[in-house]
């Protein structure tokens, strides 16, 4: 998820982006990946959907994908961006419009309360909103602004930030296509977060409508450290595995509410061969985020390789497509 960069609003401090360049310093492979993808990203929008996965894959994780006979979680989430086009999926991963289906399975009480709704970042009206709030676009992954103190807030830099965000096409650079056309909006929410709490995101991958792996998303907006995944099973042993982000140093306490987010994210996920289903714990009290179909865009490597391995068995591609 990309975190946009605006004091006192957002995850963003200058130690963050320190540990980051020295990080990339260190691994001068991660700068060849960054430098070559953005070059295939300038011409995008001229290369179809199999050539782009085709050719990110190859920079990624330096060897050739298996479309013909995908056999890790990452391929599969491939093959599945090329051949499983179910078209309920655009709506649910609208930020607005999933809403309305997640309350029709679960209940309004699991939902985030919508202030807002805003076609353009100029018509949101700042004086409305409460001291605290969250504004989100509807149609990518990561942008999102968090108000934590309206006197603070620099609204000249919001819209901008916002228009930024509105303008970006998400689907042409990772061609996961249900976002492709979903309406391109901004949404303001109530700030669910606990002062002085770490927010934390627990994320359930789930397959065929059984929850398998979770992993917990973790110092993203108050330590200053770069976001941490850590992976653990549904008994919530700890998965020794990296997958984009390092693991975390602090203690993941197991949360209140996990056996009632299992449950829940077995009935979102029914139906679907592969679902990742997103919710925040706050004190026993469960509120969902989001539903994602292709994790990390299926780009993210697993090291060790074991878990991306024994998803790949989890997850069984659907047969009416493949025949």
């Amino acid at each position: 998820m990309h975190m946009a960069e605006l004091p006192h609003i957002l995850y963003f401090n200058q130690t963050s982006v320190n540990n980051r360049i020295i990080s990339l310093l260190k691994d001068p492979y991660r700068i060849y990946i960054g430098v070559t993808r953005r070059l295939i990203n300038l011409f995008a929008g001229r290369i179809s959907d199999k050539t782009y996965i085709r050719l990110r894959w190859l920079i990624t994780f330096g060897r050739r994908i298996n479309l013909e006979n995908p056999v890790t979680f990452n391929e599969k989430l491939q093959w599945l961006k090329l051949n499983n086009h179910n078209p309920l999926y655009t709506r649910l991963v609208d930020k607005y419009e999933v809403k309305k289906y997640i309350a029709s399975l679960i209940g309004d009480e699991h939902i985030i309360p919508t202030i807002g709704v805003y076609e353009r970042a100029e018509d949101i009206d700042f004086d409305a909103l409460p001291g605290q709030f969250v504004l989100k676009t509807t149609h990518d992954s990561g942008g999102i602004v968090i108000c934590r103190d309206k006197s603070k807030l620099n609204k000249e830099e919001v819209v901008k930030k916002l228009n930024k965000f509105l303008q970006t096409d998400f689907y042409i650079y990772t061609r996961e296509w249900p976002y492709k056309n979903v309406p391109r909006r901004i949404i303001a929410e109530q700030y669910i977060a606990v002062p002085n709490i770490d927010l934390r995101d627990y994320k359930f991958l789930c397959f065929d409508g059984v929850p398998k792996i979770m992993y917990v998303a973790a110092d993203r907006f108050t330590s200053g450290e770069e976001t941490s995944f850590d992976f653990f099973d549904m008994d919530y042993n700890h998965i020794k595995a990296k997958n984009g982000h390092p693991n975390t140093k602090r203690t993941l306490e197991r949360p209140q509410g996990f056996e009632r987010m299992k449950e829940l994210a077995a009935k979102l996920s029914a139906g679907f061969p592969h679902v990742r289903i997103d919710f925040y714990d706050i004190n026993g009290k469960i509120y969902f985020g989001e539903m994602t179909f292709f994790h990390m865009s299926g780009f993210a490597k697993f090291v060790p390789d074991n878990l991306d391995k024994l998803m790949g068995k989890y997850l069984k591609l659907p047969v009416e497509v493949r025949e």
